[in-house]
This record gives structure tokens, sequence and C-alpha cells, in this order.
């Protein structure tokens, strides 16, 4: 029997739809068998039926089952569309899927029951339904699974707090950037540690809202502001740079082509932490960000996925 783990699904960023409405009765599941090193091509393809993603962790060979939990049974053919589109990006082929009803079980309440607390370097991450003090020392972060990404599950979110909790030398953290923020936990890590303001940016306004509210849960919503923008083009980001640190959990290709931007926000001597990128995506991340003049300090690897840690 397969053991299943609760995944943080990926969109045109890094996106989580593991803590979605519940489900109510009636509900449809659509499940399917992918290869491991092809699951985030996938999840990224299945992601816009807004459903929930549950991803199976695989025991024995490279095969892996994936279901996605929806309030409403979906077309057929517009399913087979979007497993046909997952398999292209992944250049393997598509494979068989069922449709099912469900019986009335609130399914997000039952797979959230599996989402441990997170300990990351410095960081206690945890949801509601987690009990108990933190660990000694910690610096404890209240995230609940949400509609926006980031709950310290996914093995870049847990490599960016990592990196955030690496020592920082004797330059200060002023201010402080937040690209793709999601829940807004990067950001709310970074005003935990050092007391900073922080600006937490998304395209998606629905991540806005919840890193809003996620904020004021954790108390530091005087410190971290959260706007709607796309990129780097959102006039309070130009108003409030240079930055001495900027935290981006994206994907490989926007962090890339983000590079000449990020560069010129951030300030000398800043630190960048970059995630969301594959291992065998590093040189096309590293390569635009080096050639600006950026160095790199630090890899994190953990799983298929690394966060990249550089210095201006």
């Amino acid at each position: 029997m397969p053991r299943w783990r609760k995944s943080e699904s990926l969109r045109s960023k890094i996106r989580q739809f593991s803590g979605a409405p519940a489900i109510p009765a009636s509900s449809y599941r659509i499940s399917l068998e992918v290869p491991a090193a092809a699951a985030a091509a996938f999840e990224t393809a299945l992601a816009p039926l807004g459903g929930v993603i549950v991803t199976g962790v695989a025991e024995a060979g490279s095969v892996l089952p994936l279901q996605v939990y929806l309030a409403r049974r979906p077309a057929r053919r517009s399913v087979a569309a979007l497993i046909e589109a997952g398999a292209a990006a992944a250049a393997v082929p598509a494979p068989a899927f069922v449709i099912d009803a469900l019986p009335d079980i609130d399914w997000v309440a039952e797979s959230q029951k599996a989402l441990p607390a997170v300990r990351a370097g410095r960081f206690y991450l945890r949801g509601s339904h987690v009990a108990g003090p933190p660990p000694a020392g910690s610096l404890e972060l209240r995230v609940e699974a949400a509609t926006a990404f980031g709950t310290g599950h996914h093995e870049s979110t847990r490599g960016c707090l990592l990196a955030l909790s690496a020592p920082n030398g004797r330059r200060p953290v002023k201010r402080a950037l937040d690209m793709g923020c999601g829940t807004g936990v990067l950001a709310m890590a970074i005003a935990r540690r050092w007391r900073c303001p922080v600006l937490a940016v998304d395209s998606d306004p629905e991540s806005v809202r919840v890193a809003r509210a996620n904020a004021a849960e954790n108390g530091v919503a005087a410190l971290v502001r959260v706007v709607r923008g796309a990129g780097y083009r959102a006039r309070v980001m130009r108003e409030q740079a240079p930055y001495d640190l900027i935290a981006a959990n994206i994907l490989a290709a926007p962090l890339a082509a983000m590079a000449t931007d990020l560069h010129r926000h951030l300030a000398p001597g800043g630190l960048a932490v970059l995630s969301g990128l594959l291992a065998e995506q590093q040189r096309q991340v590293l390569a635009p960000h080096l050639d600006k003049g950026l160095r790199l300090r630090r890899r994190i690897r953990l799983g298929d996925w690394a966060t990249l840690l550089l210095r201006r």
C-alpha cells in the first residue's frame, strides 16, 4: 500500500491547493499514476481544475499515484487534454486515468491531519491542528494549508527557510522583498528574524488575501506589507528599493528572466534567496545572476529541489 503525503502543487508559479475549501458531498476524484520525475509537470497541468491535488510517495520504482479531488464532476475530455499537456511538458506518454464519485467526507480535513509541524533551521511552522509549545529558541509561524503556496512542507519552502536561518555576517537587513509571496511565509519569517519591514508581492489576488491574513495572525502585519503586482513592475517596489534581502520561491524560468530586475533592486552586499527550481535547473538560474555580478554563497538541496543563496 502506498504512503500518502499532501503535495504542494504547481501553477504558473508554484501554488498550493491543498487547503482549498472543504469538498462537499458527492465530490469526485481523478486518479492516475505518473513517473516520479514528471509529477511536477502533471501537477502544473492539472492545477487549473482548481481542486485538491494529493501526490503519493513512490515506495518502489519510479511511478507514483496522483489524485485530484473536485467538488463537481469534470468533463472527461477536458481532463484528458490537461493530462496530455502535462505528458507533453514532461516528454512522457500520457497515462490512463479514472474519474469516480466519492462519499460524503471532508477529504481536505482528513488530509490536513497528515500535515505535521515543520522545523527548518530557526523556524517552526505549524497549523492549528498541531498542539503543544514550539521548540525552545525557535521562531514560530502559524500557517494553515490554504489556497496559496507555502506551508513549509514543500522542499523549496524549507530550503528557503534554511537559507534564511543561515548567518548573515555583520550586514543588517533593514528592508526586504518577498517576490511571489504565496501565503507570505517567507515574508513573515524575514520579519520575525530581523524585525524589519518586508514588501510581499504576488500576482494572484487569493495569495494576497491569504498572505495578509497570515501576517495579521502571526502579529507581523505592521512589518509585512502585501501588494498585488506582476514581477518587479509594481511602483511601490521601485519606491522602496534597494532591498537588503530578496526572497523568490517561484519557478526556474521566471527566476532566470528576472535576474536583471533582481540585480537592479538588490542593494550592494545584499542577499538573494532563490528557489522553486529543480536541481538540474540550477545552471539555468545561476548563469544570468552570475552575469550580473552576484556570487553564489550556498546551495541547499532537498530531494529534487534546490535553493540558491547569492550575494551582490
